[in-house]
């Protein structure tokens, strides 16, 4: 695919600034959290006003155009008033300011809020200072742009531990690793699946010592549990063997924890015992098992769908008398990308402002062809969360980096494969899950209208509103146009109560991450605000 096959372009990605990336991600969380929900925002022409009413102050900032529905396109610069003047408000200063607004807002105070903020542009920083080459494979270097992160977030980039444990294996510094291998005895591995998964991926491991099978373990994972006695008596007694690594190399993911291993065409979602934005990423016990149940329920309904959800066919770790070991050297492998029609690209890279790559689509080169490309992505994106919600109780997470969009050589998207076992859910009462432990049949599982909300807000706020707001970026007048086209494909639902409910244009959930860490809850007990919605149908006079 000669046309998007080349390096997306770099201007956008070498113009952004730590600290306009930190505080467009403060400001649109505070705007969406906070001063909207209190009408204490406003536009005047090209800039926008907010007002945080206990603190008693006014920020000022650029606007690119005026909202269509969930969300504002802010831009530099930022100031706050001061007397009869403005003056320019920095990263850190708006952090202090949306925390003294949280802590008069809720009555009590977050001392880790500021360093989540703090170590968020440390991070960004480093990134931005390592960044490397691009490798020229579209689907790799899509996974690899997100530079900035969530633009949501009020710590997007916020991870545990210096960038010297982890820039080695960001994705957006454009790192490459080689797992480590661990040779453990065959009684002493446990696992579930399709055993084939991990036969095939063994090809690309060292050679394998008689009676034992190979597991890969994330370098960074390795020297975390360095210090578990456990796993230094295994170690210490030959009991595992660490193989150190293969020739096999593995490219992080946007995800950073999951690694794609382009030889063998295998994903490998290992655990990270780091806390990355709002979780510590590892594979618990029972998402271990849930994984293997889901894949062995889900496949047939999505090609139905005409869709993929990538699978997760086997997962292997080691026994040894502590759970933490069990969880920490967990390995989910998933199914890779060589089957899929077209060339895949990470939905993320699509919608971020800094990326470049909707810019490098020839199809989105006119306003005519942009309408005709969003109509197929619509298409393809939103019909099988939709149908696979309302016709068949599954909760899809459809966000940003859960979906790749699978394009021709022109860029128009041919096809959609969502991934992610973990977070897809059942609805509570439609599926049978008897057969399974009472955890993991909890972890699957969401009651309806919590199901309902987070489809909404996926599919809806965090997905198709970034992907109109990225389009406007080249387009400014086609954004309301395209919400008006893409009602077309939501009427066929409108027999569901559900449906008509968004097609009247109620407002929309959208997850409430500000507050969220503010309170410090997991991010399962995340909660949501509303947003005005871009797809109500005009009114009648």
């Amino acid at each position: 695919m000669p046309v998007i096959g080349t390096a997306p372009t770099a201007a956008a990605v070498t113009a952004v600034t730590a600290g306009d990336a930190t505080s467009t991600a403060l400001l649109n969380c505070l705007i969406r959290e906070v001063c909207a929900p209190e009408e204490q925002v406003w536009p005047d022409g090209d800039r926008l006003f907010a007002r945080l009413p206990r603190a008693g102050v006014v920020l000022r900032m650029g606007l690119a155009r005026p909202p269509v529905g969930a969300t504002y396109r802010l831009t530099p610069p930022y100031e706050e008033q001061r007397g009869d003047g403005w003056i320019p408000l920095s990263w850190n200063r708006l952090a202090n300011l949306v925390a003294g607004e949280l802590e008069l807002a809720t009555g009590h105070p977050n001392p880790e809020f500021l360093h989540q903020v703090d170590g968020s542009h440390t991070a960004l920083e480093a990134i931005i200072s390592a960044r490397g080459e691009p490798s020229y494979d579209p689907y790799i270097d899509s996974e690899q742009s997100l530079v900035a992160g969530h633009r949501f977030h009020p710590s997007p980039k916020s991870r545990q531990g210096s960038p010297n444990d982890w820039l080695q294996y960001a994705p957006e510094a454009r790192a490459r690793f080689r797992p480590l291998w661990l040779a453990v005895p065959e009684h002493l591995v446990a696992e579930e699946g399709t055993p084939e998964a991990f036969t095939a991926l063994e090809t690309y491991g060292p050679r394998i010592p008689q009676g034992r099978k190979l597991i890969p373990v994330h370098p960074w994972q390795f020297s975390l549990l360095a210090d578990n006695p456990v796993l230094q008596e295994a170690l210490a007694r030959g009991l595992v063997l660490n193989l150190g690594p293969s020739d096999a190399e593995a490219v992080p993911t946007s995800s950073v924890r999951t690694a794609y291993l382009p030889d063998a065409d295998v994903f490998c979602k290992f655990s990270l015992d780091v806390r990355i934005t709002n979780c510590v990423r590892k594979n618990a016990w029972y998402e271990l098992a849930g994984a293997i149940a889901l894949n062995d329920l889900l496949p047939p309904i999505f090609r139905k769908l005409n869709s993929t959800l990538l699978a997760e066919p086997a997962y292997r770790s080691v026994t040894l008398a502590d759970r933490r070991l069990y969880e920490g050297l967990g390995v989910i492998l998933r199914e890779g990308i060589a089957s899929l029609p077209g060339t895949p690209l990470l939905a993320g890279a699509l919608a971020d402002p800094y990326s470049g790559f909707l810019a490098d689509l020839p199809a989105l080169s006119t306003p005519d062809s942009a309408q005709a490309w969003w109509d197929a992505y619509v298409a393809h994106v939103a019909s099988p969360v939709l149908s696979a919600y309302l016709d068949h109780g599954i909760v899809l997470e459809p966000h940003l980096q859960n979906v790749l969009i699978c394009v021709d050589g022109d860029g128009l998207p041919v096809h959609t494969a969502f991934r992610d076992l973990e977070g897809t859910k059942l609805t509570a009462g439609r599926w049978d899950l008897s057969h399974l432990p009472a955890r993991v049949a909890e972890s699957l599982t969401y009651a309806p209208d919590r199901g309902w909300n987070r489809v909404v807000y996926c599919l809806f706020v965090n997905h198709l509103t970034e992907i109109a707001a990225a389009m406007a970026d080249l387009h400014p007048r086609l954004e309301k146009t395209l919400w008006q086209r893409a009602r077309k494909h939501f009427t066929v639902y409108e027999h569901h109560p559900q449906m008509r409910a968004l097609l009247a244009g109620v407002p929309l959930p959208a997850k409430a991450n500000l507050r969220t860490r503010w309170s410090r809850s997991a991010d399962r007990g995340a909660t949501y605000v509303t947003v005005p919605s871009p797809l109500a149908a005009p009114r009648p006079l």
